[in-house]
């Protein structure tokens, strides 16, 4: 598993639509110290692909967003989007991108059919391209009967896909989703799921971060897995999930709570587990290798230590199961 940029050698732009050098964010704290975001950050997108970066709330991937879309000056670091040097030229590497913030940044005064015709003209168009810009773009996102709607008369899953409509309207080369469906009902993020699988299909470059497992899983052909501020792993999430090395992930509850790390360590001397981990959730997550017919012998094996079970739960390794091998901690902590 190895970082987009951590291997090159050359200094100037390369096929990759963006790439990051030594890229870091550190901010100062009054009577602190300073807080590093992003620590010296290489990273390399592929043109066309969905590149998640994955990591629980302040891992720094909101933060690498806001650099590589100029919102942020690196303390130090260089990055381009395509042959644009985001921190010498940062005026035409707006010109690449669409962005959609983690905080609705929609116009409550305008209407959704405005909302779109602005922002084509803000990025240049004309009156009348700006125009058929927004009526094609709402069509597009199955819209069109909201157009005279007000921003407030939305749902939450209505204005997320209007903000992904409104960053693409200009087609940039580059589409940035901060969390996209943070706050959604489960109902909403699969439509939005859909709009970006479309918009991939249609040959967007997209780079999405996000803290659900499921959701880097299921749209990203590669995804790093990020925490303070470093990336751990970055590959495909299928490769990540074979770099467990156990077929089967069991979650196992104990009503003793103050227990759970020595039933973790306990469950480690098994034959056939990969790795136990006690989560601040109260679980202790046990990869184990081969099928489950060891499962009856694990928990003897508990019952046999003096530990206490209440449920058992058997899936397949997760992405999570990946972060949890590579920090000892769960990804929502």
């Amino acid at each position: 598993m190895t970082g987009g940029g951590a291997n090159r050698t050359e200094t100037g732009p390369s096929a990759d639509i963006i790439r990051t050098e030594a890229l870091t964010k550190v901010y100062a704290s009054k009577g602190g110290p300073a807080i590093t975001a992003v620590d010296d950050l290489e990273l390399g997108v592929h043109a066309g692909e969905i590149f998640g970066l994955l990591g629980p709330n302040g891992a720094g991937k909101t933060t690498t967003v806001g650099m590589l879309t100029t919102r942020v000056v690196p303390t130090r670091g260089r990055a381009w989007l395509g042959d644009v040097d985001v921190i010498d030229d940062p005026v035409a590497a707006k010109q690449l991108i669409g962005v959609v913030p983690q905080v609705s940044t929609l116009d409550r005064a305008l209407s959704v059919w405005e909302n779109l015709y602005f922002h084509g003209r803000y990025f240049g168009m004309g009156a009348r391209s700006a125009r058929r810009a927004a009526d094609e773009t709402l069509e597009r996102f199955r819209l069109t009967d909201r157009a005279n709607a007000e921003i407030l008369e939305l749902s939450g899953g209505m204005a997320q896909r209007l903000m992904v409509a409104r960053a693409v309207l200009h087609r940039p080369r580059l589409l940035f989703l901060d969390e996209p469906t943070a706050g959604l009902d489960p109902q909403s993020r699969l439509a939005l799921w859909d709009v970006i699988g479309e918009l991939h299909a249609d040959g967007q470059t997209i780079l999405l971060t996000t803290h659900y497992m499921e959701e880097a899983d299921q749209l990203c052909g590669r995804v790093a897995i990020m925490d303070h501020g470093r990336i751990l792993a970055l590959d495909t999430p299928a490769t990540l999930k074979r770099s467990v090395g156990s077929d089967t992930e069991i979650r196992i509850t104990s009503p003793e709570a103050t227990r759970v790390p020595d039933l973790a360590r306990h469950l480690e001397d098994f034959d056939g587990v990969q790795a136990a981990t006690a989560t601040t959730d109260g679980l202790v997550r046990v990869y184990l290798r081969g099928d489950h017919a060891g499962l009856a012998r694990l928990i003897a094996h508990a019952d046999a230590g003096g530990f206490e079970i209440s449920d058992i739960g058997i899936t397949e390794p997760t992405l999570e199961a990946v972060f949890i091998n590579l920090t000892g901690k769960d990804l929502r902590e």
